[in-house]
């Protein structure tokens, strides 16, 4: 029987909340504030539960298709231009996750003007009314700068809003957010990241999205795609790292069950590179000390972001552990021995060997006989475990094509969605 994952929505959303937030370090709370500003906007305009409930969900990830520092800097204007395409490529990733598909429509429409009552359709399709509330809740949220004090911005706040009723915000949303305004709660608690969770959690902590593999494996690869498609450099690597470390697992008698965990835990392992810059990750030359510092500390984030969806610890440890060695030299938990999970291992091999023999537009991918070389020069060191590499050696042809067949695949899709 295929095991189930009771997983919480409350951490899922936390989880993808912090994965978007974690690109740009300038904006940290701006999805849960955006998600809180949208609740009380729902909850003045007599939403029902399932209404406010999704308009929360979409706000928490509304965000989810930016991709890049770029795209951040773009939304953290106010006069943004319609319909960016961070909105189209958020909407074309939620729509694959059959639990949130039906939030998708909202979050591709959520830069979308009112226009007189015109934004109710773009280009024939409809709008969701929750789409121009989540429209206006992230201006406001927009509008709110951290760095002074709350009650002293609120004026110049409801100016800018007023000036944009009817062109870009539906008047009723207006009118309620003018209602709002009146009450220091409101803009008192709309900062307080600890008030914003806290209400979060009790709209959603009871409610829990059962799981299979299959749809398990459906939510590391959401992941995966915003982790890889920030750029063309990283694009194919954690599917590649996914079905290299699956079939290891498969090759040294793992169950079923448990060799498809892994291949979740390959989506997921790379997921702390979202904190890391471009640049150091397209640098086609050897990283600094100090660029290499900033790169250890990936694998901590992979941890911390999934941390709170309990039913996936051990998938987490396979994925954050990585980079930890046999020895215990490795980062940044400095793991081994019996302490460093048979899966971690598994993982820190396939990740080497994905890295190696994948081509990467800045170089090419290493030979059959100088992969195997580096892959056994990490095991004298330390680095890597001897049996898991002599299994890669067996089957080194099997795992190659595998592991490019499979980033082939992911190209194309790349191509589909940006």
């Amino acid at each position: 029987m295929d095991k189930i994952f009771d997983i919480p929505l409350f951490d899922m959303i936390l989880s993808l909340s912090h994965v978007i937030n974690i690109i740009d370090n300038t904006s940290t709370t701006h999805q849960e504030q955006v998600a809180y500003i949208s609740y009380r906007l729902a909850e003045e305009l007599n939403f029902s539960e399932k209404q406010r409930k999704n308009m929360v969900l979409a706000a928490a990830i509304h965000d989810i298709g930016a991709f890049s520092y770029k795209d951040r800097a773009e939304i953290l204007e106010f006069d943004i231009r319609e319909k960016p395409k961070h909105a189209e490529i958020g909407y074309l990733l939620i729509k694959e996750f059959a639990p949130l598909a039906n939030i998708a429509p909202i979050i591709r429409y959520h830069h979308s003007k009112w226009n007189y009552g015109h934004g109710l359709f773009y280009s024939g399709n409809p709008v969701p009314i929750e789409s121009h509330i989540l429209s206006l809740a992230d201006r406001i949220a927009i509008l709110i700068d951290g760095e002074f004090d709350i009650l002293n911005q609120r004026t110049n706040i409801i100016e800018k809003i007023k000036e944009h009723s009817g062109v870009r915000f539906n008047p009723t949303f207006v009118e309620a957010f003018l209602n709002l305004a009146k009450r220091e709660e409101f803009w008192l608690r709309s900062v307080r990241p600890n008030i914003i969770k806290r209400m979060l959690m009790s709209e959603f902590n009871t409610i829990k999205i059962r799981l299979n593999l299959d749809g398990l494996l459906n939510f590391s690869k959401l992941f995966s795609k915003i982790i890889d498609f920030r750029s063309s450099f990283t694009v194919t690597h954690s599917k590649g790292v996914a079905v290299t470390a699956q079939k290891i697992a498969e090759l040294m008698g793992w169950l079923e069950d448990d060799y498809r965990r892994m291949k979740i835990a390959g989506y997921f392992h790379d997921l702390g590179k979202l904190a890391m810059p471009k640049e150091i990750l397209e640098k086609p030359a050897k990283l600094t000390e100090e660029e290499m510092n900033i790169i250890r500390t990936h694998t901590f984030y992979t941890y911390e972001i999934l941390d709170p969806i309990k039913p996936l610890e051990e998938i987490k440890e396979w994925a954050a552990y990585h980079h930890e060695r046999v020895d215990g030299r490795g980062y940044p938990f400095h793991r081994q021995g019996d302490r460093l999970p048979t899966g971690s291992k598994i993982m820190g091999v396939a990740d080497v060997f994905s890295a190696i023999t994948e081509t990467r537009p800045y170089r090419s991918a290493m030979s059959q006989d100088r992969a195997l070389d580096v892959l056994t020069s990490m095991v004298e060191s330390g680095a890597l475990d001897s049996e898991i590499v002599t299994v890669v050696n067996d089957n080194y042809r099997e795992l190659n094509f595998i592991r490019n067949k499979a980033q082939g695949e992911v190209i194309t899709e790349y191509s589909n969605t940006l």
